[in-house]
């Protein structure tokens, strides 16, 4: 039996992969092939991914035992799991694993392992599992570059917070308006769209990208327009630690008694987001793309959004 290198713990997460999904939902493999199949989907793709994530969770396992303990974690339960200190945290999936893993983190280091390179592009998963081994001994040596990412966060007035490593989004469960009065830099409109997106430097080239390109493309095809005065950003200089966030408001909607002025701007730590939910039901905040784990946001709520007070810890 090999001698651990250390007794910190090392804590593996994983997630189900879309095979593992469907036979949760369908109680078997044949019936989940069968679902997928009347489809006129292609099964082999859902079986061969299993089958590769699943050898590289042994093959994970089977290195980090030998170099300390280990505990896996499956990703629907990382929200109520408590980390150690000194955990030395690693992500076995996509992209956004890393993301939902960090923002409950307190700053551990963590290290992402892209599963499957052939799949998944892996931005936030600069590793293979062959490469678990010597990277895991050089965290413990502190031998690593340590790349920091600032970390959006969302306060209410009844004190219940929630972390972004992406973005939080502000707005209604639905598709109908959200309304709500917003203030930043001692500025306050009353505000009705389709809900407001606030970006970390992490995100900035996900869900930030994708409204600020349609922005852009409606500016440029109506001429003269209001529109045309929209603020522009060079995403190339908002970093992972960049000491500051940017919001943008969806599809403002002017009437007599909302406006549609403050729509796009900065956070930084002198100047937070402060928002007042005028919604009777269904409003809420969530981050990172995980409307399943959110804050109710109903009338008379009110949130404070700027940068959180720790910083995720990505190994690169």
């Amino acid at each position: 039996m090999k001698q651990r290198m250390t007794e910190e713990k090392i804590v593996l997460i994983k997630r189900r992969t879309r095979l593992e999904e469907l036979v949760a939902r369908y109680n078997t493999i044949s019936q989940a092939e069968f679902y997928i199949r009347r489809l006129g989907a292609d099964f082999s793709d859902y079986a061969a991914e299993d089958q590769t994530y699943q050898k590289a969770v042994s093959q994970a396992l089977t290195g980090l035992e030998s170099l300390g303990r280990v505990q896996v974690i499956d990703r629907e339960h990382v929200p109520n799991f408590i980390f150690g200190e000194q955990d030395i945290v690693v992500v076995l999936g996509q992209d956004g694993l890393v993301a939902n893993t960090m923002k409950y983190l307190k700053e551990q280091p963590l290290i992402g392992v892209n599963p499957d390179p052939l799949r998944w592009d892996g931005v936030l998963l600069p590793f293979s599992v062959k490469d678990l081994g010597s990277i895991v001994r050089d965290v413990m040596a502190q031998r690593r570059i340590v790349q920091e990412v600032v970390l959006a966060k969302a306060e209410l007035n009844d004190g219940q917070t929630l972390y972004g490593v992406n973005d939080l989004f502000i707005g209604r469960k639905t598709h109908v308006s959200a309304r709500y009065e917003l203030t930043i830099a001692n500025h306050t409109e009353r505000q009705s769209s389709s809900g407001i997106v606030v970006s970390t430097g992490l995100g900035a080239t996900g869900w930030l990208k994708s409204v600020l390109a349609g922005a852009a493309g409606i500016a440029g095809s109506v001429a003269h327009s209001e529109a045309a005065a929209l603020p522009s950003l060079d995403i190339g200089h908002f970093q992972w630690d960049s000491p500051y966030l940017l919001f943008t408001v969806r599809e403002p909607f002017p009437s007599r008694s909302t406006e549609a002025g403050l729509v796009f701007g900065k956070i930084d730590a002198g100047n937070p987001l402060r928002i007042v939910s005028q919604m009777p039901e269904n409003g809420v905040i969530f981050s990172d793309g995980v409307e399943d784990d959110f804050l109710e946001f109903n009338s008379g709520v009110e949130v404070r959004i700027g940068l959180a007070e720790r910083k995720g810890r990505l190994i690169v």
